[in-house]
């Protein structure tokens, strides 16, 4: 496990089974405590339960988006607010809106995991030094 993030938590959410597979594998392997989950409702159960120092999320989900996800992770922890990334193979203008008006980070999919890893270190640095 990597000292750098040994008590990072990550909600990671992605209605795609695989890329929500394949994150969890990667942040876990990286040292990260993830918690990845497929749904929404998921999400929102989780973070009225557990901290999580990082939101990694899908904009374009079925029950709800992920810009909405956001906003309600960021009032029920509002650190989220800086804290967040929202992933999305969408590259339409409202898209582009959304992600905007959420004023938090963004990768397009497909992305590099090096590009996931190093934007999650950059966001989860504070919540690290908070914690030392």
């Amino acid at each position: 496990m990597s000292d750098h993030s040994q008590a990072t938590r990550i909600l990671v959410v992605d209605d795609e089974h695989s890329i929500c597979r394949a994150l969890q594998i990667s942040f876990t392997r990286a040292g990260y405590d993830v918690r990845a989950v497929e749904s929404a409702d998921d999400a929102v159960l989780l973070l009225h339960r557990e901290h999580f120092d990082c939101l990694v999320v899908d904009l374009r989900m079925p029950e709800m988006g992920g810009d909405e996800l956001f906003e309600i992770a960021a009032s029920v922890q509002p650190h989220l607010r800086q804290r967040t990334i929202i992933t999305t193979g969408d590259g339409s203008e409202r898209a582009h809106e959304l992600i905007a008006a959420c004023g938090c980070a963004s990768l397009g999919k497909p992305f590099d995991l090096r590009d996931l890893l190093d934007l999650t270190r950059q966001l989860t640095l504070r919540a690290r030094e908070e914690r030392a």
